[in-house]
């Protein structure tokens, strides 16, 4: 459900941090029944963009769950995951077990990567970027992930398109949550350059949790300019998952670019 309370919001009180404790599925979790049924589509996607060769080495930055992970791994790709959340990561295991997938997954700091030249592609799905406060630590996300590539090797990242939310942007939503409710809401902050991410559940008895997050999101030119400091040249752009070309109106920013 839409509002318009978004454009009056001038500060949000989110943890610096946040990231370190949001992404558990008490509060949070990638890979509901909804995401799971759309991930061969985007796993498939992922894998024609790619191009890669039976047998190639996989990054997945900031792999979660691994959904995708997983699924990659059986289109016959050297799949690494890594996440800094250990319950997903616990989650993502015992997925690549139950689907008989080899896969490596690895708890790590995305700013930080433990690899130096070791795959052909690295990828960053669903909005895994823009969680740092500073752009500079975000560039270095890109950074390291040129880093862990081989000479020409190609990333992939996949971001919420910032030229496709108006200005008013808000969203609030109540959702069921076993017995109890989920609070949903979305808005962006003044500058139109962040947007915050909201869960309040309430359980049987009126007890309440909260977690709240806050990313930057990107433009095609911003984002392709903080590639291009980072050493990786920016090949083709996409809209969707079905490979429908980028427009300014898509509401996904997919980009394939190239270690240089």
């Amino acid at each position: 459900m839409a509002c318009g309370e978004g454009p009056e919001v001038k500060t949000a009180r989110v943890a610096k941090d946040w990231w370190r404790t949001h992404f558990h599925p008490r509060f949070y979790t990638p890979a509901d029944r909804e995401r799971l049924a759309r991930a061969p589509k985007e796993a498939a996607f992922v894998a024609r963009a790619l191009g890669l060769k039976c047998g190639a080495a996989v990054l997945d930055l900031c792999c979660g769950p691994g959904r995708h992970a997983v699924l990659l791994a059986r289109e016959g790709l050297r799949v690494t995951g890594l996440d800094y959340s250990r319950p997903y990561l616990r989650e993502a295991e015992s997925r690549a077990r139950r689907m008989k997938a080899a896969v490596r997954f690895v708890r790590g700091d995305m700013r930080a990567l433990p690899f130096r030249g070791e795959f052909d592609a690295v990828v960053n799905l669903f909005t895994s970027f823009g969680y740092f406060r500073r752009q500079g630590e975000n560039l270095k996300v890109l950074a390291q992930a040129r880093k862990a590539l081989k000479p020409g090797g190609k990333f992939l990242i996949d971001v919420r398109n910032r030229e496709a939310l108006p200005p008013d942007f808000a969203q609030r939503s109540w959702e069921p949550f076993g017995r109890g409710f989920e609070l949903v809401e979305n808005y962006l902050l003044r500058s139109g350059r962040s947007v915050v991410l909201r869960r309040i559940r309430i359980r049987p008895g009126g007890r309440k949790s909260e977690s709240s997050a806050m990313m930057h999101l990107y433009d095609k030119k911003t984002l392709s300019g903080m590639l291009g400091r980072a050493g990786l040249k920016p090949m083709r752009f996409w809209g969707d998952f079905s490979g429908s070309p980028w427009r300014k109106s898509s509401r996904r920013l997919i980009v394939l670019a190239r270690k240089i």
